[in-house]
């Protein structure tokens, strides 16, 4: 069952079926030797079996099947058929895995249209739930009560999920993005595809912040905890196919091993962690803006101790931009649900039944 699983998540298909030599290329040349009255194309002349068939002066007309086979497309040769140029490829979509905690479910609806809205390149957004990880036999650990939400350590099989190959992002859901996710890139050196780069390169890069929390709760009265490296883990960029991450966050490892060295990227070494500047993963309450400095405006903001999807922090800094997403995201919705309910009433009203 988890392979399967791990198959569907990680290999959608080919986007492209295997091409077929193309018929319709040599159907020219065989009606214009028929419109010309030659005998047969040269190459059905010179075969031995097609001799007894060359017409003479003298011979009687052609059946009407004789004449059609002359109308028949010429099969392409061998290398006709290894010449022909391959089908044109997409690139496949770059692949964002977002933490999903059902008391945060709009606040992840709010983080995947951000991304969405504000992407040049094509992206793959999905939400990384664990009772679907539970039921599929990748994931067993024990909830523990410093875990303040249901992605706390199912971040960490992102690589998995992405099998073992290319680059991906993980973001906590409580993120708004401001930015293209191109950029995001960029500045991490990486190309938006999925090629598997050297197995020398980074291994994640991430935000490296220095962050001590002030409060003892956070979001509706989680406890908030303090160890090194907070918060480096909520927003992480994976070389998936890195070898020292296919070894260390398997399932197995993920359900096991400790919160410490998971969230401290304990499995690499320093110069295997890359760094992107502060503002892609902007922890709101944390992090400034200086109105004299452009590089400190944000492109991803963090609501790292709760957003104004929780009544406690209705109020907090940038609450404003995440509202105003969300009330975009509900007209969308509404509008969606006034066109369906409308094209429903008009097949009721022509008799037809609609999709329950």
């Amino acid at each position: 069952m988890a392979a399967q699983v791990q198959r569907t998540l990680s290999n959608p298909g080919p986007l492209f079926p295997r091409s077929r030599p193309c018929r319709a290329a040599s159907r020219a040349p065989a009606k214009s030797y028929a419109r010309r009255g030659a005998a047969s194309p040269p190459h059905a002349a010179a075969s031995p079996a097609n001799r007894d068939h060359v017409p003479s002066p003298t011979s009687p007309p052609r059946s009407i099947k004789s004449r059609a086979r002359l109308l028949l497309p010429i099969p392409p040769t061998t290398a006709q058929i290894q010449a022909m140029p391959p089908p044109p490829s997409s690139p496949e979509p770059f692949r964002v895995f977002v933490g999903y905690d059902p008391r945060e479910h709009e606040a992840y609806e709010v983080c995947r249209r951000s991304l969405l809205r504000h992407a040049t390149v094509p992206l793959d957004v999905r939400p990384i739930r664990q009772p679907d990880l539970r039921a599929a036999g990748l994931y067993r650990r024990a909830r523990g009560p410093t875990e303040s939400t249901e992605f706390s350590f199912t971040r960490f099989l992102t690589p998995y999920l992405a099998g073992y190959r290319g680059w991906a992002l993980f973001v906590d859901c409580d993120f708004l993005y401001l930015a293209d996710v191109a950029d995001l890139l960029a500045a991490a050196a990486i190309p938006p595809s999925s090629s598997d780069p050297s197995a020398d390169s980074l291994a994640v890069v991430c935000v490296k912040h220095e962050y001590q929390p002030a409060e003892a709760t956070k979001m509706d009265g989680a406890i908030q905890t303090a160890y090194p490296r907070k918060n480096w883990s909520s927003m992480v960029l994976y070389n998936c196919a890195h070898p020292k991450n296919i070894a260390a966050l398997t399932p197995d490892a993920v359900s096991t091993q400790t919160g410490a060295f998971l969230h401290r990227f304990s499995w690499l070494e320093d110069h295997e962690i890359g760094e992107v500047p502060f503002v892609w993963n902007f922890l709101v309450g944390h992090n400034k803006v200086d109105p004299d400095d452009p590089a400190t405006q944000p492109k991803a903001l963090h609501y790292t101790c709760g957003g104004p999807w929780f009544d406690r922090y209705r109020n907090c800094e940038f609450a404003d931009l995440w509202i105003k997403e969300a009330e975009e995201l509900r007209a969308e919705k509404e509008k969606l649900n006034a066109l369906q309910n409308d094209h429903d009433d008009e097949q009721i009203n022509k008799g037809n039944p609609i999709d329950s």
